[in-house]
C-alpha cells in the first residue's frame, strides 16, 4: 500500500489519552467512551510540550479525542474532522479486545480496513493541502496512527500506539518516517 500519494507537509498524530476502554480492555471503535482521570491527566500534560509557532489543530469528532484537543491546547482553534474517526468494529464494539478480529477481516456491520485506509489516506492528504505552511496536529485515534503507518512509512500497523504521545511523520525520499517528538 506504499503507492499511496504522500501528503504535502509533515504532520504529527496524536492518540487521544486513556479511555474507560483501554483502562477495562474492551474495542470502542465508534462506541463514544470517555477520558479517564489518568487520560485528562496525559492530555493536559501535553499542554506544557514546546510546539512550533505555526500549528493547525485537528480532531476527530469522537469525545475523547475532543476532549484531549481541548485540554492539550487550550485557547486555541480545534478544527474537527470526521475522516480522522475511529474504525467501526460493528458487531464487535463493546467486547474484550481479545475478541477483536484480524485487522485485514471485514467486521459484521463495520468498516472494511481497506475502506478506513481509503478514508484516513483522503483526510490526511485534505488536511495537509489546506493547512496553509502550519505543522497539522491531529488529534486522533490508534486506528488512524496504524493506518497512516500502513500508506506512508513501513507498510506495517505495528504495534498499539501509546496514549497523548506526539508522533511527528516526517518527509525521507518516498516515504515518511514516524519518530516520538
Amino acid at each position: 500500500m506504499n503507492a499511496a500519494p504522500l501528503p504535502s507537509c509533515d504532520f504529527c498524530l496524536i492518540r487521544h489519552g486513556e479511555t474507560t476502554a483501554n483502562a477495562e480492555g474492551f474495542i470502542a471503535g465508534v462506541t463514544d467512551v470517555a477520558l479517564t482521570r489518568m487520560g485528562r491527566a496525559q492530555a493536559r500534560a501535553l499542554s506544557d510540550r514546546e510546539w512550533p509557532a505555526r500549528i493547525a489543530i485537528y480532531a476527530s469528532p469522537m469525545s475523547r479525542a475532543q476532549d484531549t484537543a481541548r485540554l492539550a491546547f487550550p485557547n486555541r482553534q480545534i478544527e474537527l474532522h470526521e475522516g480522522l474517526r475511529e474504525r467501526d468494529w460493528g458487531v464487535f464494539e463493546g467486547r474484550p479486545l481479545t475478541q477483536q478480529p484480524p485487522r485485514e477481516a471485514t467486521p459484521d456491520q463495520g468498516e472494511s480496513w481497506t475502506d478506513m485506509l481509503t478514508r484516513v489516506q483522503s483526510a490526511i492528504l485534505e488536511i495537509c493541502a489546506t493547512s496553509r505552511g502550519k505543522l497539522p496536529v491531529l488529534v486522533c485515534h490508534s486506528g488512524i496512527i496504524r493506518a497512516a503507518r500502513v500508506l506512508w512509512t513501513t507498510g506495517d500497523a505495528g504495534q498499539r500506539p501509546p496514549n497523548a504521545t506526539p508522533l511527528l511523520f516526517q518527509h525521507t525520499g518516498n516515504t515518511l518516517m514516524e519518530k516520538r517528538l
